[in-house]
């Protein structure tokens, strides 16, 4: 059991939303995950108190999630920091950057409390900002953002990867000669078509005749 202390010159961020949020363009820290991904939390640290009614059920996440957690994430530290004036638990999260958050856990279950650690794991640390677009782009284009799906059938939305599905394209799942075999049929289906279309002119035909 370790206990942690926080300083003073780090930036401390509640988790509260304000009325005006400031609006950004879509940012990543030094471009991160284009090449290797870096998690940017730093630092976990649960504060609660051991006997308190409130920290029930942060007493009942640490002794069957956290250890889950320490496995999955060895490059987060993790601090369990129990003491008396801890009445209301709460979890100090801190960033690579310097930024601190801190949630309060009153009034939520274990798996509520799962969800939170989780999500401060996936944030980057930078303030919650408005996002102008969904997407950035250093080259815009009046033809619009290209995706792997454009010009593609919607029903790929719900394919499963790899697929035979011979839409998709390659896939390693797939033998090499299924597209010959899909033009072939392709051929067959159009001759079928091109003998029926003459059998029924032929017998066009052969009514006006009589």
């Amino acid at each position: 059991m370790v206990h942690f202390t926080q300083s003073v010159d780090q930036k401390s961020i509640s988790m509260g939303t304000t009325r005006q949020i400031t609006s950004t363009f879509l940012n990543s820290v030094l471009h991160n995950g284009i090449g290797r991904y870096v998690c940017q939390l730093q630092r976990i640290t649960l504060q609660f108190c051991k006997k308190h009614l409130l920290s029930r059920e942060i007493r009942y996440y640490i002794e069957n999630e956290l250890v889950g957690f320490a496995h999955k994430n060895p490059q987060i530290v993790l601090y369990v920091t129990p003491h008396v004036k801890y009445q209301s638990p709460k979890i100090v999260a801190e960033y690579l950057n310097g930024t601190v958050r801190k949630v309060d856990l009153v009034k939520k279950d274990q798996h509520e409390i799962a969800d939170a650690i989780e999500l401060l794991r996936t944030q980057s640390g930078q303030d919650i900002l408005k996002a102008v677009r969904p997407w950035r782009t250093m080259t815009p284009s009046t033809q619009g953002i290209w995706h792997p799906f454009m010009h593609k059938p919607q029903e790929l939305n719900h394919e499963t990867f790899p697929s035979d599905n011979p839409l998709v394209g390659p896939s390693p799942s797939r033998p090499v000669d299924l597209q010959e075999n899909i033009s072939k049929e392709l051929q067959e289906e159009l001759k079928q078509l091109k003998n029926k279309s003459i059998q029924a002119a032929i017998k066009e035909r052969m009514r006006l005749k009589e």
